[in-house]
């Protein structure tokens, strides 16, 4: 018997139908290389532009947890950073049982998430919204307006009529890139572009193929204990 507003324990994770969607892509996903501090526990998010033939664009962006001291994951530095009420309402133990990944999500949302740290993006077409400058901004920029809005002076919740979030100051554009960085893809230093002027988040890009860059955007506060090298994810559909 199900009860209105709660799950049987054996209901199925949504997340499952993205993840085939993602291995089912014909190119493979980056990642963040192989580290202990970044736990990649198979959390995506997708964007998709489509036209009257089929898809023109399409993003993928790879979540992470982030361990500030891996070698001990019960070391309250690990922690996210919670007010009390935040964290008794994670604590409280619902009076019935819940699936595993339920059980999975509730636990990382103690610990700080890396979101869409990297991301890879095929466009099908060449064009300005095909450029690894155009990814790369936006990338930084979602993660500025979605992680830092306090610290924007964006309004939280859902935004006044009117009200153009890109409108402010606090936007990342291209003049800030610097076309002359390298980032690690595989283990070999490529050519890529990076934003290292912001005072929140720190951004570099890679084209990878004509139809294909990835990006990697971080907060600098969490770059200490991040290596920002890039690495094709085991899994990925066509990795080796």
């Amino acid at each position: 018997m199900r009860f209105a507003g709660v799950l049987p324990s054996d209901a199925p994770d949504p997340m499952d139908e993205l993840r085939k969607r993602v291995r089912a892509l014909p190119f493979p996903l980056m990642g963040l290389e192989p580290q202990p501090a970044v736990e990649d526990f198979d959390s995506f998010s997708t964007a998709e532009a489509t036209d009257a033939h089929a898809a023109w664009s399409i993003t993928v962006g790879v979540n992470y947890t982030l361990w500030r001291n891996p070698d001990d994951r019960d070391d309250p530095v690990n922690l996210a950073d919670l007010d009390d009420d935040a964290r008794e309402r994670l604590d409280v133990e619902p009076p019935w049982p819940r699936p595993a990944w339920i059980l999975d999500h509730v636990r990382r949302l103690h610990f700080p998430r890396l979101r869409e740290a990297v991301r890879t993006t095929w466009d099908r077409d060449p064009s300005e919204r095909s450029t690894l400058t155009h990814h790369l901004v936006h990338h930084a920029n979602d993660v500025l307006m979605n992680g830092f809005r306090e610290e924007l002076g964006l309004p939280m919740g859902p935004p006044p009529p009117g009200y153009d979030p890109f409108s402010g100051g606090w936007r990342v554009t291209a003049a800030a890139m610097n076309t002359r960085a390298t980032v690690a893809v595989d283990g070999v230093e490529r050519e890529a572009s990076e934003i290292d002027t912001d005072p929140f988040v720190y951004a570099v890009g890679v084209r990878l193929a004509p139809d294909r860059v990835a990006t990697a955007v971080i907060p600098r506060d969490d770059l200490p204990y991040v290596r920002v090298a890039l690495a094709t994810r085991t899994g990925s559909s066509t990795a080796s």
